[in-house]
């Protein structure tokens, strides 16, 4: 368990911040693959001060559950955006929505708040014996995809499809040879977050197999895609890596 703090915010696009926290107990985190995870702890509106847990294991949970409201405090699961041991920090990039407790918190946190970590290690994991690659995620997912392209130095053909709120969320993106990143836009608060994505990579032309797939975002369109891709193109269950981020309509726990 690792306590920080914010050193600096900075917007990236209209529903996408970057959050830099630092302190010497970045010294301990051990930098992770493409899309290393982490529990995020950070103060519910009203506290002064963060109360972690102790527990560097799965007894964690049971402990934050057992404060009391009062000190308890918000947890949620991020990707790691970049590491910086020499500075003692590491960038954690957020999407926002609505009035969430984190995006709440994002919006109006400052530098020297408190913030803390607990390592979930990597998620990203390509068997040998696979050479195309498939990235698919709404929004929650574009910082690990991101990261998968920053670092799996894998020069295989890869398609990616990134589905955003809006349009204003697509971004320039750094590629290897052989990446093609497809954009969609939802651009509609009537329409089911990770339809577009779904849709897309069911119509889509893929690499030549054997292909190793990413899948992550809102829990529909994870396993949504994970069936397609098992029932439809014959992909092994074990070449598709699905997890649901988040379900529709349902707040994480904590």
């Amino acid at each position: 368990m690792l306590t920080l703090e914010v050193r600096r915010c900075q917007p990236v696009s209209a529903g996408f911040t970057t959050l830099t926290l630092g302190g010497p107990g970045i010294r301990h985190l051990v930098p992770g693959e493409a899309d290393q995870a982490v529990r995020l702890f950070f103060p519910r509106e009203g506290q002064h001060k963060l109360q972690m847990p102790t527990a560097s294991n799965e007894a964690w949970m049971v402990q934050v559950l057992r404060m009391p409201k009062a000190t308890r405090p918000w947890v949620r699961t991020l990707t790691v955006r970049s590491l910086r041991p020499a500075e003692q920090e590491l960038d954690i990039e957020f999407a926002l929505h609505g009035d969430s407790p984190m995006t709440s918190w994002v919006r109006r946190v400052q530098p020297g708040d408190p913030a803390g970590i607990f390592d979930l290690g990597s998620m990203y994991g390509p068997p040998e014996h696979t050479r195309g690659r498939l990235l698919a995620g709404d929004e929650t997912a574009l910082p690990a995809i991101l990261s998968i392209l920053d670092r799996d130095p894998n020069p295989s053909p890869t398609e990616v499809f990134v589905e955003v709120a809006t349009k204003h969320d697509i971004r320039a993106v750094p590629t290897q040879p052989g990446v093609r990143v497809h954009w969609l836009s939802r651009d509609s608060e009537s329409l089911r977050p990770g339809v577009r994505a779904l849709e897309a990579v069911a119509g889509a032309e893929l690499p030549e197999g054997p292909l190793y797939a990413w899948v992550a975002g809102e829990a529909k369109l994870a396993t949504g895609i994970r069936r397609h891709l098992v029932n439809d193109r014959g992909i092994p269950k074990r070449d598709v890596s699905f997890y649901g981020y988040w379900r529709l309509g349902r707040s994480a726990p904590g």
